[in-house]
């Protein structure tokens, strides 16, 4: 079973519209979504208007939360924002299959990587796997 790690620009942006293409990633068969309180907040403070923040609400229910990381060491040859750590700390700790992340900027040169046992990508490439 796969188990991907949601950041929280992937939360942000399923909550955003009713119909967001994001909202694939909670119909997948044979695939835990997971994330993390840090995530969560995230997400949620950065959604402008109440019935987005409210969708929010509805799809953690089905996101299995696991303990944040806010401190530790990043794997040898991984350069993350003081902000970001926590994201990939957190994904490695819950032994998650893939780390979903929209943010290029800093994740974009791990994209395709396999970290520690995570896979970095974009959700439209996961989306893509079969």
């Amino acid at each position: 079973m796969r188990r991907a790690f949601l950041d929280a620009n992937v939360l942000f942006s399923a909550a955003w519209h009713t119909n967001a293409g994001l909202l694939k990633l909670w119909a997948l068969p044979d695939c835990e979504l997971l994330s993390s309180r840090y995530a969560g907040e995230e997400a949620r403070r950065n959604l402008p208007l109440a019935e987005q923040r409210q969708r929010l609400e509805q799809l953690i229910l089905q996101v299995r939360f696991v303990p944040d990381i806010t401190h530790g060491d990043l794997p040898d040859g991984v350069v993350l924002p003081e902000k970001d750590r926590p994201i990939l700390l957190a994904a490695i700790a819950a032994k998650a299959t893939h780390l979903l992340t929209g943010d290029r900027q800093y994740f974009g040169p791990i994209y395709g990587q396999s970290i520690a046992g995570v896979s970095v990508m974009r959700p439209a490439d996961f989306l893509a796997l079969r």
